[in-house]
Order: C-alpha cells, then sequence, then structure tokens
C-alpha cells in the first residue's frame, strides 16, 4: 500500500552529495523541499544512521519544526502525534515529527504505527525518522523516502518500490565513506594555518572531499601535508563531539560544523591520500585539491573521481 500523490509522478529518484557542514545540509533540505515536496505528501520517510545529519535535512526542509528528540530543548513529552484524538482546535498542529528509534524506548510499535496511520488518514503530515524500523509493522510507504549515507537518495517511492530497507542498506553501507572523509579533510586543516582556512571552500567526491580556494592555489607541500595527516591517522587519536561549532582531535579543539558526522578516531580512516595536484575551475576561479579515503579509492586520474557505475 502507498498513499500516492497528485504531483509528481514521474519522479523516480535523485542522488546529491551529503555535505557535511551544517549549513550546507540545511541549504541542501531548502533545495529538496523546493523540488520534490508536494502540498500532498503526507508520509515523508527519513533513513539513515545517528549522526549522519537526518534531523538537520529535516530542519532545513520545515523551518520552524519542533523536533521531539531535540537533545538542544527539553524532549517534548508526552509525545504529540499520541494525543492527537485531544487535538482538534483550530490551532492544532498540521505537521507531526517521530524518531522511531528514539521513541521506542517509550512507547510500543503497534501504537507508534497506529496513531501515525490516524495522523496521517486525517491529513497531517508526518516527518519519521528511521523509517525502515517502522514500515514492515505498518505496510504503508511513504509519499517521500530519504536516504542519508555518503549520498542523500530521494525518491518516490510506488507500491513496487523502492522499499524503505533497500534504501537503507545503501546508505548504511556509503555513511563510513562520510565518516572517514569529514575526518580526513578536518585533519588537513589541522595543518593549514587560520589564513588559509579563511580562503577555503568545501566540496564533495564519491568516497572523498574538496578543498578549494579562490584565485589562486595555496603555497602547500601536498606530499607533506598528506604526510602529516597519515601521522595523526597512525596515533589514532581520538575524535570527540565538543559543540555544534567544533570536536576534539586528541586534546586540540578543531572548530567543525558538522561536529556528529566522525569516525571514533584517526585509525578508523582506511586509503587515505591527496591527489598531488590542482584541479582548475576555470568559470569560478578556483583551484581544487581532493582527498579521498578507503582501501578501494585508487583513481587514475580527474575523470574515475565521480565515475558512475552501470552495473
Amino acid at each position: 500500500m502507498s498513499f500516492s500523490g497528485r504531483m509528481q509522478n514521474s519522479h523516480y529518484y535523485t542522488v546529491f552529495f551529503a555535505p557535511r557542514g551544517r549549513d550546507r545540509i540545511y541549504d541542501l533540505g531548502i533545495q529538496i523541499a523546493q523540488m520534490y515536496l508536494s502540498p500532498y505528501d503526507k508520509l515523508i520517510g527519513i533513513i539513515g544512521e545517528s549522526g549522519s545529519g537526518k534531523s538537520m535535512i529535516i530542519k532545513g526542509m520545515f523551518p520552524g519544526l519542533e523536533l521531539t528528540n531535540d537533545d538542544n530543548g527539553v524532549n517534548i513529552r508526552p509525545l504529540p502525534i499520541l494525543d492527537q484524538d485531544d487535538d482538534e482546535g483550530f490551532f492544532t498542529a498540521h505537521t507531526y515529527h517521530v524518531d522511531m528509534r528514539f521513541e521506542l524506548a517509550f512507547t510500543q510499535m503497534h501504537e507508534l504505527a497506529g496513531a501515525i496511520l490516524r495522523a496521517v488518514q486525517k491529513g497531517k503530515r508526518v516527518i519519521v525518522e528511521h523509517f525502515d524500523m517502522l514500515y514492515p509493522h505498518m505496510n504503508v510507504n511513504a509519499n517521500l523516502l530519504i536516504g542519508i549515507g555518503e549520498e542523500i537518495i530521494i525518491t518516490r517511492p510506488t507500491v513496487f518500490g523502492p522499499h524503505p530497507q533497500e534504501v537503507y542498506n545503501i546508505v548504511a553501507k556509503s555513511v563510513a565513506y562520510r565518516r572517514m572523509a569529514h575526518s580526513a579533510e578536518d585533519l588537513c586543516e589541522f595543518f593549514m594555518g587560520k589564513q588559509l582556512l579563511q580562503r577555503c571552500r568545501h566540496g564533495d567526491v564519491k568516497h572523498g572531499f574538496v578543498l578549494s580556494f579562490d584565485a589562486e592555489p595555496p603555497e602547500l607541500d601536498l606530499d607533506e601535508l598528506e604526510s602529516q595527516v597519515k601521522g595523526m591517522i597512525e596515533q589514532d587519536l581520538p575524535i570527540s563531539y565538543v559543540n555544534e561549532g567544533a570536536i576534539m582531535i586528541g586534546d586540540s579543539l578543531h572548530p567543525c560544523t558538522g561536529p556528529r558526522t566522525h569516525v571514533a578516531s584517526t585509525g578508523c580512516i582506511e586509503g587515505f591520500r591527496l591527489i598531488k595536484k590542482y584541479y582548475r575551475d576555470q568559470i569560478n576561479d578556483r583551484y581544487m585539491l581532493v582527498g579521498l579515503v578507503g582501501n578501494n579509492s585508487h583513481v587514475e586520474d580527474e575523470s574515475d573521481i565521480n565515475e558512475i557505475s552501470l552495473d
């Protein structure tokens, strides 16, 4: 069973790189809402591991929505969607948020599934994090399904799929590359110095990252930079969350706007290497440095970096 919308019926799926910084994820959430969200979408499923950016995508798509699992404030109790039978006034919620993994600590699965189904049937909109956990118990697919791993997959399922578990299998496997790439990116920044960091912009490639610089390339010894980063990887230093603007790398504080999307320690970064050249973006007048992670990150030239597999 699937609640079919009246718009975008021909949309199958779209893929974006999953950005790592908070502001970039917010901006992508806004873009997704503008391009893919329909007023007729009542059930929206979000799939991804903890720290993948699910909440930030939701905040970008639905500005002002109170998330029931928000650890920056007080978790909303009782869960609003469970009280909807008493929620019939003019100033009632139109949009509900549910984090399945979080709520299962307080409420049984059948209660959550029933409440979500009732809300949708009443014309309410429900955004469900960890939708793959809910689907087997409700057997109703989402109008819009969004999976977040190394890439963000946006799909509009039908009764024929794709099914939530298929999306989960993809993003759960790929998020490891995103965490490794983000951590390696921050290690590169660690050795650049404040003045150079102020010039630096961030971008994405498959199993890696891009650091770009306007107007002229930085004066960096790329062999030395790679060696310094590999040295920190060998030390296996812990990487820990401090706040929404910083992490700790070992005993050193480092600014970061995506502090939850990291490996646990530098030693978890596999196959790190820099491509020892700057790529010129002539249209935007930028010079780009590419770093790759993963034991299968061998790239012969730039044409292979974002190669699309047709398998």
